[in-house]
């Protein structure tokens, strides 16, 4: 199974794939202009044949908002989850620390989009199985 989680920001957007039980951060996505980065992220989609698209979602309304509206542009027909992305920016900059010095460049936008998907997974693998 093929899970893409992304972690939206207004100038960056970070991603990371789980592919065969291992989570891995990918290029950060430069964002020009909406519609650019839709399709940008919708082509990674494609290239990872994602079933699933995990997005970050905060706590601030405004954001939330945002964050939804991308999520809608995108070319994807697989399930969408959201799940919290509160201080996953944080933490990825103390998991960082002293490891890099130019954090402009997007690694800790897509260290912060594997730590939303750990989050994610982590929540689904806690829930008990449903029965039937």
């Amino acid at each position: 199974m093929s899970i893409v989680a992304i972690d939206v920001g207004l100038k960056r957007i970070g991603a990371a794939v789980y592919l065969e039980n291992v989570i891995v951060p990918l290029d950060a996505i430069l964002r020009r202009n909406r519609v650019q980065a839709a399709r940008d992220i919708s082509t990674l989609l494609r290239e990872y044949k994602a079933e699933i698209l995990v997005a970050g979602l905060s706590a601030n309304d405004e954001m939330q908002r945002r964050i939804r509206h991308f999520v809608s542009l995108l070319e994807f027909d697989g399930e969408i989850a959201f799940t919290d992305e509160d201080f996953s920016s944080c933490e990825a900059k103390e998991r960082m620390k002293g490891v890099v010095k130019q954090k402009r460049d997007g690694r800790v936008d897509s260290l912060a989009a594997m730590i939303i998907l750990e989050r994610y997974l982590q929540n689904r693998l806690s829930k008990p199985a449903e029965k039937y």
